[in-house]
């Protein structure tokens, strides 16, 4: 009675040995360890083991620490110029962001541009330009041979609440121009330090 005893215990702890290799196989092969840290997925699923609550806080706050250069409001819109760059072969890159806090959904039809080539943007940047006060030039944004503007397009317009990321490209003024002012619609200029490109 005691071998069976033995015999059946054994087969036991096999059995139990046997279920917690697959259960540990199974859970390696699903996990996003952490060569695959990138992966939103992957981290989300590896939350017991990591504190992922602030690596999410990290993430989604990386928008907000970029350094804001100048950020104006009007109408319930902001906007915010985070980089103006000097690129190479002549042009002024301007990027930031816009939040919609107006309460509705916003189309940025006024944005466009009054001239007759930049209607076919709809609510794009287009309409933006630099003024360079020392110089008394006034840039407006490139486009292509098409009429197409080298700026962002809000496509679909932006609902309430929503912060979305713009772009765009200017002739650069001249070297010694360090400070210039943006402005886009309605909204009042904002005046922005040039850095240049790497």
């Amino acid at each position: 009675m005691n071998v069976r005893r033995t015999t059946k215990g054994r087969t036991v702890l096999t059995a139990v040995a046997i279920t917690t290799g697959l259960v540990l196989a199974v859970a390696g092969c699903g996990g996003g360890g952490d060569d695959d840290k990138g992966s939103d997925k992957n981290t989300s699923s590896s939350t017991p083991t990591k504190s992922s609550g602030g690596d999410d806080k990290q993430e989604s706050q990386a928008p907000p620490a970029q350094q804001i250069l100048a950020e104006v409001k009007a109408g319930g819109l902001t906007v915010a110029v985070t980089s103006a760059t000097r690129d190479e072969g002549g042009f002024v890159t301007v990027e930031g962001t816009v939040t919609n806090g107006s309460g509705k959904s916003w189309v940025a039809a006024d944005w466009r541009g009054d001239e007759r080539e930049l209607a076919g943007n709809g609510g794009s940047m287009a309409g933006a330009s630099l003024v360079d006060q020392a110089g008394k030039k006034k840039y407006l944004v490139l486009r292509d041979t098409e009429g197409r503007c080298l700026c962002t397009r809000f496509t679909g317009g932006l609902q309430s609440g929503e912060t979305t990321e713009w772009f765009a490209q200017f002739p650069a003024p001249p070297e010694d121009t360090k400070k210039v002012s943006f402005q886009v619609g309605s909204m009042p200029p904002a005046s922005v330090e040039l850095s240049e490109g790497e």
